[in-house]
């Protein structure tokens, strides 16, 4: 520009001399010539000199227009789309297509979200999308509303892998001292469930014990949305090192394996009600609370508030649910030919459970209580190994999904892919690895060239 007001500078100056020197006779038509080109010269500078401006006046796009609208309760499609203007047949329309081309009939309070898509504010909607939950969402065309296409979308997962370490604190529990490394509660929760199998969270818990979990997070479009499996656990317990690893057969059936490749899930868990306090143990000799007398506890009590939910200690089937003086609401499942478990002084029973139903490992049986010869609400848990009442805490359960020859040498690569992820993420906290690529890793390949070089001498 300061080219452009040089030149404009000269020109005038030309102007000026060639009026003086011509006088009044032709001023008018050289004044009149002079200022067309200066006006040219002008038109040229700008452009020269003013193109980053000019591109950027361009490159400006009215950007759309997003009325995002979240589900609250009591709402309905029906309320939702009238209050932007649709009709009561374009309501139909749209309600019958979500139906049958996105299976999309329920809206969610608190959940669901629909972003309605102009153009420009104030112009007639082009979409709408609905987000009805993290990994999916569904878009609806609206510049044909004869059809109003329907297409669901899934969101493709980023899953990377995380590790945190830590150790137990001084009067402090394991959930805690998770809690403090950086653990997210649910992958917390999903270690009580594995490590459950092998030790008590109760009476193994001291000072100065260390674990690691390694576990997935999964991001959409750079941002985390939630977690994943838990991919390696290590946990420094009472009885020893407690390692376990997540391997997926062949067969896509996925477990937990220790460090030989053995099932690290039993048939049953010693603690069924997750960091629950032990009130009383099992013993051959305990004097009864209420009865007054000494007589054997054939079982473990757990404290728990009235109404705590009870999950079945393993799979199996429910040969009792009744009701007696001693222990008030049980239930009994049978779990193979060895093994029964009895849960005692139930408030209630779960929804669906009966004499002769078939239960999951995990799922919901009845909820604590006081029932029975109890005094206060808690969980009394017995374990029956052949017909003989067994401690609990001390019983050698089985594992239940072992390896065979061929599946346990890839397990052992995939232990060693992921011990080396381990070793990457402790040295390197910010670097990100990704579950899909852990192989294609330079370093983890490396890694494992070597040990199937070992494996081969």
């Amino acid at each position: 520009m300061k080219k452009a007001k040089n030149i404009i500078k000269k020109m005038t100056a030309g102007v000026v001399k060639s009026c003086k020197e011509l006088g009044n006779v032709h001023v008018l038509s050289r004044v009149v010539l002079c200022v067309a080109a200066v006006m040219a010269v002008v038109a040229i500078c700008v452009v020269i000199f003013n193109k980053p401006a000019r591109q950027a006046v361009m490159e400006v796009v009215n950007p759309e227009h997003h009325t995002v609208i979240e589900v609250k309760s009591g709402d309905s499609l029906s309320k939702i789309l009238s209050t932007q203007g649709f009709s009561i047949n374009d309501i139909n329309a749209i309600s019958k297509n979500l139906k049958k081309d996105a299976d999309f009939t329920t809206l969610r309070a608190g959940r669901d979200k629909f972003d309605f898509v102009r153009p420009k504010e104030g112009e007639p909607i082009s979409k709408i999308i609905i987000e009805n939950g993290p990994w999916n969402r569904i878009e609806i065309d609206c510049e044909t509303k004869d059809t109003w296409q329907c297409q669901k979308i899934e969101i493709e997962r980023d899953t990377r892998i995380a590790y945190k370490e830590g150790e137990i604190a001084k009067g402090s529990s394991f959930y805690l001292s998770a809690m403090d490394a950086g653990i997210p509660e649910g992958i917390i929760l999903d270690v009580y469930d594995l490590l459950a199998f092998e030790m008590d969270f109760e009476r193994d818990i001291r000072a100065g014990q260390k674990f690691h979990v390694l576990y997935e997070e999964n991001y959409a479009f750079d941002k985390k949305v939630d977690n994943g499996h838990v991919l390696a656990v290590s946990f420094d317990a009472l009885r020893g090192n407690v390692q376990m690893y997540r391997y997926v057969k062949e067969n896509g059936h996925s477990g937990y394996y220790d460090a030989n490749g053995n099932g690290a899930i039993k048939s049953l868990k010693r603690t069924p009600i997750n960091n629950a306090k032990i009130t009383s143990k099992f013993s051959g000799r305990r004097k009864h609370p209420v009865l007054g007398f000494t007589r054997a506890h054939k079982g473990v009590d757990f404290r728990a508030p009235t109404g705590t939910p009870i999950p079945a200690a393993g799979a199996g089937r429910v040969i009792a649910r009744s009701f007696n003086r001693g222990h008030g609401n049980f239930v009994k499942i049978r779990h193979n030919g060895t093994f029964e478990t009895l849960y005692a002084h139930m408030s209630k029973f779960a929804k669906g459970v009966s004499v002769g139903t078939m239960v999951r490992q995990g799922q919901i049986i009845g909820y604590s209580g006081s029932t029975g010869l109890s005094t206060g609400p808690h969980l009394h848990y017995e374990i029956i190994k052949n017909g003989v009442h067994v401690n609990p805490m001390t019983v050698k359960l089985p594992a239940i999904d072992n390896l065979d020859a061929k599946e346990k040498t890839l397990f052992m690569s995939r232990k060693n892919i992921l011990e080396e992820t381990i070793s990457i993420l402790k040295s390197n906290p910010n670097q990100i690895i990704r579950v899909s690529d852990l192989i294609e890793q330079p370093e983890l390949k490396s890694e494992s060239q070597k040990d199937n070089k070992k494996g081969k001498k």
